[in-house]
């Protein structure tokens, strides 16, 4: 039987993004790009200019601090350079959202199962979430389907692990391929509009069941607060 309020008594399970969504990880990719200006003889780029490009990762980082993009010459190299920097510092200022411990906690505390899907690669996804001891009962990276968001292999991915269907599971997530793959995928969706996403975006466009303008709405939001 669901914990959940009648709404939402379908619901089994939460899945989460990562970057933007748990957790606030911008200073420290905005700290390997700058790092990379530093290097070539330029000066750093404000937080506040990189952050709302923190859910792009390597392609949002390098697309502020040097103007390019996937495909464009150069742009396999700067980014190979700014995996391996990212990788160097990744632990240093990352921390869950204000928040996001109570909520995981509340989920826990009624035998709810969670777990994240990020694009992230695993190379980063895995050590991140367990040095910062979130707890998740599964953890899909961008290359552990060989498919990333908004493509909803991911979240289908997670879903069986948890061994729970996907019309059962709740998708949260701060970009709009979040909710884009939580449809895809058969699954309710929710923005975690405290997180990056994204310039200019306007996520009551995005078409997601729940808005969450903060962490702890969530538990009041499925009637469990």
């Amino acid at each position: 039987m669901s914990p959940f309020g009648a709404r939402w008594a379908h619901l089994r399970a939460v899945l989460f993004d990562l970057d933007g969504t748990l957790i606030d990880s911008a200073e420290d990719l905005a700290r390997a790009a700058n790092a990379m200006r530093a290097k070539r003889g330029l000066t750093p780029l404000p937080l506040a200019q990189y952050r709302p490009h923190g859910g792009s990762g390597a392609r949002g980082m390098l697309g502020q601090a040097f103007a390019i993009g996937p495909g464009q010459s150069g742009y396999d190299e700067l980014k190979r350079e700014f995996l391996d920097r990212y990788e160097a510092l990744m632990y240093d200022s990352t921390h869950p959202f204000a928040g996001i411990a109570a909520e995981l906690a509340g989920l826990a505390a009624v035998g709810l199962a969670w777990g994240v899907v990020t694009n992230k690669a695993e190379r980063f996804a895995l050590p991140l979430t367990t040095a910062l001891r979130l707890g998740a009962q599964a953890v899909v990276g961008g290359d552990t389907t060989g498919h990333a968001k908004p493509h909803p292999a991911p979240l289908l991915e997670a879903a069986r692990r948890l061994g729970v269907a996907p019309q059962a599971c709740l998708y949260v997530g701060d970009d709009e391929r979040d909710v884009i793959a939580g449809r895809a995928a058969g699954m309710t969706t929710a923005v975690a509009a405290w997180g990056y996403l994204g310039p200019e975006a306007d996520h009551s466009r995005w078409g997601a069941d729940i808005v969450l303008t903060e962490p702890g709405e969530l538990l009041k939001q499925l009637g469990l607060a």
